[in-house]
């Protein structure tokens, strides 16, 4: 069984770096990968010198700083509210409901939230309207200053169910001792989560933190891709993965997309080994 999977890993995973040297390369898909002339570090110094870089960057990190802030204690907080949940006929009910967006692909859960917030017959905007709240619908999908609360929010409902499994399997390898200890000494439940169950899982969640900072550039690509529809949202949904999608599929530009996805990559391993070192001297590290 060993052989076959380095096989597999050695086909799908290491051969195909072959394919970053079109970064350092004109490449030209008639001549290949060999006869295609190499120019050096030109396309990243023309991403460096590009119009949209600073858009491009500015969007990739605050959405991703959103997402690292809303979208990952998330999970935690989640877990710790249905690990105080008594009665487990109603914790599965709500883990179950939790759990199911993951399974749906982001072209459902677009569909979803475009008909959610939908001008005409959109449940938000009826809402809003019974509640007096608003005279007239709003737009919400082509007026910038909502997308990143729509984005974040799509990807907290995607995911937080799913992501809670861990933190709720951690949980329940917490010496239960430990609980009682702590009841004796007057503490309420409230102060067990601070003072037993978040320094028991600490080390997952440092983990989990680790490999989250090394994830910080990507931003997204389908969920903004889906949502980012209406062309008044380009300002704010222009991040790196979108737009190395455009500028390589779109425009046929591979070495200079192949270039910014390469350096994206660099950064955020850059940004993992740094978090991990910092994580070791706090006891907790991947390696």
């Amino acid at each position: 069984m060993v052989l076959p999977a380095l096989v597999f890993l050695f086909v799908f995973s290491y051969i195909p770096l072959y394919g970053l040297l079109t970064a350092f390369q004109d490449y030209d898909m008639f001549k290949g990968f060999f006869a295609s002339p190499w120019v050096g570090f030109k396309h990243f110094r023309i991403f460096f010198e590009s119009p949209e870089f600073g858009e491009v960057l500015s969007n990739t990190i605050w959405i991703s700083v959103l997402k690292l802030l809303v979208c990952f204690p998330a999970p935690i907080v989640l877990a710790l509210m249905l690990n105080e949940v008594k009665n487990m006929y109603f914790k599965r009910i709500v883990q179950t409901i939790s759990y199911l967006p993951h399974f749906f692909s982001w072209v459902i859960v677009a569909g979803f939230v475009s008909s959610m917030l939908a001008v005409d017959n959109g449940s938000l905007n009826m809402a809003l309207e019974k509640l007096n709240l608003i005279d007239e619908p709003i737009n919400f999908l082509s007026l910038p200053e909502y997308f990143w609360t729509i984005l974040i929010s799509a990807n907290v409902w995607k995911e937080i169910g799913f992501a809670s499994i861990v933190y709720l399997a951690a949980i329940a390898g917490v010496d239960p001792t430990l609980y009682e200890a702590a009841a004796m000494d007057g503490a309420s439940r409230f102060k067990q989560v601070f003072l037993v169950t978040l320094p028991s899982i600490r080390p997952i969640i440092i983990i989990f933190m680790i490999l989250a900072v090394g994830n910080i550039l990507n931003a997204g690509f389908e969920d903004i891709l889906l949502l980012a529809i209406s062309p008044t949202l380009a300002e704010v949904a222009n991040v790196v993965d979108t737009y190395v999608y455009r500028v390589g599929f779109k425009n046929s530009r591979y070495s200079y997309a192949t270039a910014v996805g390469l350096l994206k990559s660099v950064i955020n391993l850059g940004l993992l080994i740094a978090a991990n070192a910092i994580a070791r001297r706090k006891g907790s590290s991947l390696w």
